[in-house]
């Protein structure tokens, strides 16, 4: 619970961390991952403190903060309870655009600037209402969302990732067949068996680049499918960069089912 508007912030989420620059509270910030990279000229000058699954405790804690942010599936529950047990915790885990948008207006409210979070979830509402007046009625092509590929691991339904697909109009390949694990391991011969139309290939948390795809293109292993390289973060970060992210989700899945015209 946070009682006072705190002074002193580590977060240990990267979208969450881009969320506080964006709200104004920037120079609040006094710890944060080496994962948090964005706005990098922001955070040049904030201690880094570990990843997000093997953060400093100690180095946290050295940094006397007064709020920590954290989230239950990117963070190890053994860190959470442990920071939790000793300083003010925020742990956010939405798993849908309405729960971020709900997630941001808390997290706003948190640092102290309640009205921060009203012209983003404003924006995002707007793109999530394009989004829906643009796929109606339109077929719906079925994806892959590659996030690893040693071994070949996508997305499944209960992640956000899975909801902003299915608001830009994809159907997520690892779900529509029935339910299936959050983060399934799923063999590129066995998508194309499931009629894969598209396979994005995320830059993170895999760091999938042309020259993987133009491999995999060559191996023909999705057979014919189209592999297509995307900014994983317009897919995945559920802060404030999701008012720009779901805009660039949309855009990339009407490219897609302009190509099928």
């Amino acid at each position: 619970m946070v009682n006072a508007i705190p002074q002193r912030i580590v977060s240990l989420v990267p979208s969450t961390t881009g969320s506080v620059v964006a709200f104004g509270a920037g120079a609040r910030l006094v710890g944060c991952t080496r994962y948090c990279s964005e706005p990098a000229a922001a955070l040049r000058c904030v201690a880094r403190v570990g990843g997000t699954k093997n953060p400093d405790r100690e180095a946290v804690l050295a940094l006397a903060p007064e709020l920590v942010l954290m989230n239950r599936e990117e963070n190890r529950v053994e860190d959470l309870e442990w920071l939790a047990a000793r300083v003010p915790v925020l742990a956010q885990t939405p798993v849908t655009i309405e729960e971020a948008s709900a997630a941001l207006v808390e997290l706003a409210a948190a640092l102290g600037a309640p009205d921060a979070a009203t012209p983003v979830v404003a924006r995002i509402a707007a793109t999530r209402r394009q989004a829906h007046d643009a796929t109606r009625g339109r077929p719906r092509r079925r994806v892959y969302y590659a996030i690893w590929p040693k071994p070949w691991m996508t997305v499944g339904p209960g992640t956000f990732v899975h909801d902003v697909l299915a608001a830009v109009g994809l159907d997520n390949v690892a779900a529509v067949d029935g339910p299936s694990a959050r983060y399934p391991e799923l063999s590129p011969e066995q998508a194309r068996a499931d009629g894969v139309d598209v396979v994005l290939l995320a830059s993170e948390p895999w760091a999938f680049d042309a020259a993987q795809r133009d491999a995999l293109c060559a191996s023909g292993r999705f057979g014919a499918a189209q592999l297509v390289l995307c900014d994983g973060r317009d897919f995945s970060w559920h802060g404030a960069h999701l008012a720009v992210g779901l805009e660039r989700a949309l855009r990339c899945a009407q490219t897609l089912a302009g190509a099928d015209q």
